[in-house]
C-alpha cells in the first residue's frame, strides 16, 4: 500500500523491480495499479480455471420413454434403468408418448407419471413436474442431493 503515487513513478518502480504496472480497477475517479510478475499472475489464473473444470461435475440428462399401455413388467425395467441413472448422479427425462384415441385419455398419463415417480422416490425427487407438450408428455427427475 503506497498510495496516490504519480504514473511515472509507479512505472518506474515496478521498472526498478523487473516486474510490470498492472491496471487492477480501472474506474476514473480513482484507478488502482498494482506491481506484479504478471506473466505469473497469468500463469495462476488460467491453472486456477483448469482445476475447476477438472473438478466439474457434467450431469447428462438420460431419457426413458413409456406408453400409456406399458405393462407391469415393463414399467419395473423402465423403473429399474431410471434409479441406475439417478444413482449414477444424472438427470432423467420420463416421456410418455401419446398414440391416437390415447390423446383424449390425457389425464390417465398424469397418473402414470405419479406412479413412476413414487417408484424411483428413494433415488430421485421431481425436478420439473409432467407437462403435456403435443402428443408427449414430460417429466424431470432429479437425483437426491446427499
Amino acid at each position: 500500500m503506497v498510495g496516490i503515487v504519480p504514473i511515472e513513478d509507479a512505472q518506474q518502480k515496478a521498472y526498478d523491480a523487473n516486474l510490470d504496472l498492472v491496471l487492477v480497477s480501472p474506474s476514473p475517479d480513482n484507478p488502482v495499479c498494482k506491481i506484479m510478475d504478471y506473466g505469473k499472475f497469468t500463469f495462476e489464473q488460467d491453472k486456477r480455471k483448469r482445476e475447476a473444470r477438472r473438478n466439474q461435475k457434467i450431469v447428462k440428462v438420460k431419457e426413458v420413454q413409456l406408453k400409456l399401455t406399458t405393462e407391469k413388467h415393463d414399467f419395473d425395467v423402465r423403473v429399474r434403468n431410471a434409479k441406475r441413472f439417478l444413482e449414477a448422479g444424472d438427470r432423467v427425462k420420463v416421456v410418455i408418448r401419446f398414440r391416437g384415441r390415447e390423446m383424449t385419455h390425457m389425464e390417465q398419463g398424469y397418473d402414470v407419471m405419479e406412479e413412476f415417480a413414487e417408484a424411483v422416490a428413494d433415488v430421485g425427487v421431481i425436478d420439473r413436474a409432467a407437462s403435456a407438450e403435443g402428443r408427449h408428455m414430460i417429466m424431470f427427475l432429479a437425483p437426491l442431493k446427499d
